[in-house]
């Protein structure tokens, strides 16, 4: 996959100690990666580099909104999103990203891109149930939900209303059920 310029940080003439990179990410960013889940995108994401003498530490912090479609209703809404992932670079003989809190990058490497490790810290951190919050406090009026009401399995009650006559011999089987 083609590197996005923009996501490729160069460490090499940093000072040792903390560097700030602050990013937007848009919808444009999730089609790079063919990611076509959701309609709108707004996040903000804030990048801290800590270079050492031997290794460098990335810690991602994210926030924003994600516009995503109800599993239930199908109905579009902002998901709120905010996450934060750390991951460090090391330095070894080849190329090695086979841990994801750990990337190790061939000597003489001077530029580390992030990329990948935004686009999985993003698609991780929503729900696995994406649900409408009008749906959750059951004020959303929709046909969908309407027609899984009505399709909705009914409850029996077994139980024998007053008055009605039961089977004696059923009375002794349930005995059996309640008695431990």
């Amino acid at each position: 996959m083609k590197e996005l310029k923009e996501f490729t940080i160069p460490f090499v003439g940093l000072k040792l100690g903390e560097h700030r990179f602050d990013f937007n990410i848009g919808k444009v960013f999730f089609e790079h990666f063919e990611y076509e889940d959701f309609n709108d995108v707004n996040i903000d994401l804030d990048v801290l580099l800590t270079k050492k003498t031997t290794l460098l530490e990335f810690t991602l912090n994210f926030n924003g909104f994600v516009n995503v479609q109800c599993d239930i209703t199908n109905e579009p809404y902002d998901q709120n999103i905010d996450g934060e992932f750390h991951f460090v670079v090391k330095f070894g003989e080849t190329y090695n990203d086979e841990n994801e809190e750990l990337l190790i990058l061939p000597h003489g490497s001077h530029e580390v891109n992030i990329q990948q490790y935004v686009y999985e810290s993003i698609v991780l951190a929503l729900p696995i149930r994406r649900i409408h919050p009008d749906v959750e406090n059951g004020t959303m009026k929709s046909e969908i939900l309407d027609k899984l009401e009505e399709l909705k399995p009914k409850i029996i009650d077994d139980a024998p209303e007053e008055g009605e006559k039961t089977d004696p011999r059923w009375d002794e089987l349930k005995k059996l059920l309640t008695d431990k």
